[in-house]
């Protein structure tokens, strides 16, 4: 399938993961689970997107772009509807901006024959790492999913074993046993950043071409992503 086809269908799950407010908890736990392939597909198509641009600066800037502009609208959706419990906090485009910004750092350091030069962008990408997994929406996931992307493009084996390490290291973060099996499985379904790994079909159904290309595939999914989630906002306020 080609990148758009596939970002159609990560659009369609993305919506099933932020209707938690119109379905029952127990089936809000699952879009949750069956969701998680969602953010580190975007982020794996933006390392794409920075391997196959023609201005690598540009295609920072653009996200860091839609960052600012997605939290000013934060801003603006959390002021109308006054309600802490719908807010809006989601922000993947930074989580985005900070990835691209670590791997266009690593991707300097190559070309520099100066060795101080190499050691300050080495040291600025570890400092940029360090802020997106503290600072960014699932930078705990999403940078070191990108940073493994990035560095084993062309290992695919490789690629697949660290992701499937780094799931193993979630999963053990976030397992906490409960008196019964029922309370256990919810617990999962909710702290269940380990389920990235679900993504792994996805990658594969990527054919490595864009698929449609106009200004509509290009900007579609940056617009979409916010717009729906202040939609949903709204609704929420006014429905529930």
């Amino acid at each position: 399938m080609s990148g758009t086809t596939l970002k159609f269908i990560m659009a369609i799950l993305m919506v099933l993961d932020h209707i938690g407010y119109f379905v029952p908890p127990e089936v809000g736990g699952i879009f949750h689970v069956l969701t998680r392939c969602v953010g580190v597909f975007f982020c794996y198509m933006a390392v794409e997107g920075f391997h196959y641009t023609r201005n690598r600066k540009s295609y920072l800037l653009r996200l860091t772009g839609m960052a600012i502009f997605m939290e000013i609208g934060n801003r603006v959706i959390n002021w109308l509807i006054h309600d802490p419990a719908i807010a809006v906090h989601n922000n993947i485009f930074l989580t985005l901006a900070a990835g691209i910004a670590m791997i266009y750092l690593i991707s300097l350091v190559t070309k520099q024959s100066s060795g101080l030069k190499k050691s300050f962008l080495i040291l600025a990408s570890i400092f940029v790492f360090g802020l997106g997994i503290t600072f960014t929406e699932g930078g705990i996931v999403e940078l070191p999913f990108m940073l493994i992307t990035y560095l084993c493009r062309n290992k695919p084996k490789v690629r697949n074993i660290l992701y499937l390490v780094m799931s193993v290291v979630l999963f053990s973060m976030s397992f906490v046993s409960y008196p019964t099996l029922s309370e256990t499985l919810s617990m999962l379904a909710y702290n269940s950043d380990f389920m990235f790994i679900t993504v792994l079909p996805f990658i594969y159904l990527y054919n490595g071409k864009r698929g449609m290309n106009n200004v509509f595939s290009k900007y579609f999914f940056y617009f979409f992503y916010p717009i729906h989630l202040w939609l949903i906002a709204v609704l929420s306020e006014n429905l529930l």
